[in-house]
């Protein structure tokens, strides 16, 4: 049996512990690795995996009868190609989940809490991670010992009430905050993180804390990565430019104070806050020794003595009680902020707001409402009030011009195109190009071109480009095959003397129209760039939000809780009028609630589909309910692409 692995809360030690401890079973171990169980009964032999020999998790049967735990076979068939047992040859994507009947009987094996000389509890393994995050008591300790330790001072943002009222078809955005000192008002949002029942008494509702921060990284030489993936940009459904993940062992990941779900608003004194995903890459690329990050971090709920009177739907600076113009930049108690949220009828309707400049305050502000405009008739706005945000991109020392522009200019989405291309060649030439990806690989990436070699005849064809997503060859199917499958097939299909060739190119439809947001030099720069070394070169996220949904990996993550708070998780996008359908993305994760604590869920996944009913055609209004249904299980069908790598 395996021995409980327990941190004392309180020490130094206790928040590096808490940082391994895993989120589901309690022990410390490697992402990758098994979960470690202490199991009170002997467990029948037909439950025990026959590479680690222990009880079966992720149980997956082969063609040829056996079942292994799914990290044991995939860690095994990296290595050979043969089944453990009979020897007999075998791939992994050849193997299927086992049935429910042996899920179940697995789910109801008795296990003991891992801090057992704490807490001697015994419970059914499915059981386990919801008595960890809802009742073990040091669990719960180490947990808000971390979280001290990590987050020392919170600021209050109030004001995350938009849950029930918001609606996809915004032109305001959907997600009002009270900012700070420098924080971004984070529009465009739609959160679900806190949850009221019909059973809440209003003074026990929370409000959502983040503050802004400003981080300096130190690099050693001026073109080092910083270790940050990204995601988001104002090309994308995100608005925002949210990390993803910090790279383990990189110059972020050792300075320790940035976090995934971080907003990055500046870099340099360069706004990021409405700019494409192509120019935040190459901002955060810069050559330079030192690079100052404005950050904008969530810290969780927390509770607040009295709700607030109204349901806020747009964020506007109201002014303040001598009638000055509200500045919620500069703090909370200079004016409310409030969400606005106006539906066109149709695209070339007009909103009826005048906007100007001040030349004694910086930013956008309302001059006029027109009467019988869109905006005069919903009557939340006022003469006077200071425009934070449009649409998810940040306006509080913008133009009206660039207002102008966003209102009329809906961000575009994304696409692919097939090509093919047919060759004669020698059978000892070369293709001439290199691959990664593969449904081997961590997030089961379709297999893509890293570079063309000028030696090869694909680059004398000069169809196939880097970044190209690889279909077929010779009709042979590359799609759903692992990293050493395609190259083996690759290999023999090139030494043949006709090649044909499929893949797929994805592009932005917005990439040609960027001209006049003064960085496209900057973004042509960087992606010629990344290509100088093309052992090193990855994707941007973008690249992947035009494939079909034919080549999506799903997955699916059960979220458990035991009482009526938040699951933990916004979400931007769904069906829009001017815009059609677009995906559901996360975009923030709370701290200290369910899909925080679970930690499967990253900033820019896709949800699909909810307790398995597609998200596809839905808007934001019908499916914020859904999700507010699932007291206290959601399982949520994602899809998750690798953030750019910055």
């Amino acid at each position: 049996m395996t021995e409980p692995k327990t941190a004392a809360g309180g020490s130094p030690a206790a928040a590096l512990a808490w940082a391994r401890v895993c989120k589901e079973c309690g022990q410390q171990h490697e992402g990758q690795d098994n979960h470690l169980y202490e199991y009170q009964d002997e467990v029948d032999d037909e439950l025990v995996c026959h590479i680690c020999l222990q009880p079966l998790l992720r149980p997956m049967d082969t063609p040829c009868g056996h079942t292994y735990c799914f990290f044991c076979l995939s860690n095994f068939l990296k290595e050979q190609d043969f089944c453990p047992v009979d020897r007999l040859r075998l791939q992994l994507h050849q193997c299927r989940p086992s049935s429910l009947l042996v899920r179940n009987l697995l789910d109801k094996l008795m296990v003991l809490c891992p801090h057992n000389e704490e807490c001697p509890q015994q419970m059914q393994r499915c059981e386990l991670m919801p008595h960890l995050h809802n009742r073990c008591p040091v669990f719960k300790k180490l947990r808000e010992e971390a979280e001290r330790r990590k987050k020392p001072s919170w600021k209050e943002v109030k004001g995350r009430n938009g849950e029930v009222e918001a609606c996809a078809e915004s032109k305001l955005p959907a997600a009002p905050t009270r900012t700070s000192t420098r924080e971004h008002a984070d529009p465009g949002l739609i959160n679900p993180a806190y949850e009221e029942s019909e059973e809440d008494t209003g003074a026990l509702r929370s409000s959502l804390v983040a503050e802004a921060n400003t981080v300096e990284l130190f690099r050693d030489e001026p073109e080092d990565d910083l270790g940050l993936r990204i995601v988001g940009g104002k090309d994308t459904p995100l608005g925002n430019i949210v990390i993803q993940e910090i790279v383990r062992d990189s110059l972020a990941a050792r300075d320790g104070r940035l976090a995934p779900g971080d907003h990055i608003l500046e870099v340099n004194d360069s706004s990021l806050a409405a700019v494409p995903h192509s120019r935040a890459i190459a901002v955060l690329r810069q050559s330079c020794s030192v690079l100052r990050l404005t950050v904008l971090q969530e810290k969780g709920f927390k509770p607040r003595a009295e709700p607030h009177p109204t349901t806020a739907v747009g964020p506007v600076a109201t002014p303040g009680p001598q009638g000055s113009p509200g500045n919620a930049a500069s703090g909370p108690h200079h004016g409310a902020v409030v969400q606005v949220m106006l539906v066109k009828r149709d695209r070339g309707e007009p909103l009826g707001i005048k906007l100007i400049r001040k030349s004694e305050e910086s930013g956008v502000f309302i001059l006029d409402l027109l009467a019988g405009g869109l905006a005069a008739k919903d009557g939340k706005l006022r003469n006077n009030d200071k425009v934070l945000a449009i649409n998810g991109q940040d306006l509080r020392h913008g133009t009206p011009e660039t207002a102008a522009q966003i209102i009329q200019d809906p961000p575009s989405g994304f696409s692919s195109q097939e090509k093919t291309v047919s060759l004669k060649k020698e059978p000892r030439l070369s293709l001439g190009i290199t691959i990664a990806g593969g449904r081997d690989c961590r997030c089961r990436l379709p297999l893509y071109i890293t570079s063309v070699q000028p030696v090869g005849c694909l680059h004398r064809d000069g169809t196939i480009k880097t970044g190209d997503i690889l279909l077929s060859i010779n009709s042979v199917d590359l799609t759903q095959l692992s990293y050493a499958e395609a190259v083996s097939v690759l290999k023999a299909q090139a030494a043949q003397g006709q090649v044909v060739l499929r893949a797929l190119q994805t592009t932005a439809e917005e990439a040609d129209a960027e001209g006049g947001d003064g960085g496209s030099g900057d973004e042509a720069e960087a992606h010629e760039s990344a290509h100088d070394d093309d052992l090193n070169w990855n994707p941007p996220w973008t690249s992947w939000l035009g494939l079909p949904s034919n080549m999506h990996w799903c997955r699916d993550i059960v979220l458990l809780k035991t009482n009526n708070d938040s699951w933990g998780f916004s979400i931007v996008g769904g069906y829009e009028e001017s815009r059609g359908q677009q995906p559901f993305f996360i975009k923030t994760i709370v701290p200290g609630t369910p899909a925080h604590f679970d930690g499967r869920l990253k900033c820019g996944d896709e949800i699909v589909a909810v307790n398995g009913a597609t998200t596809v055609g839905m808007n934001n209004s019908s499916l914020i309910p859904m999700l507010k249904l699932q007291k206290n299980k959601v399982t949520l069908t994602v899809v998750s692409w690798p953030g750019s790598l910055a």
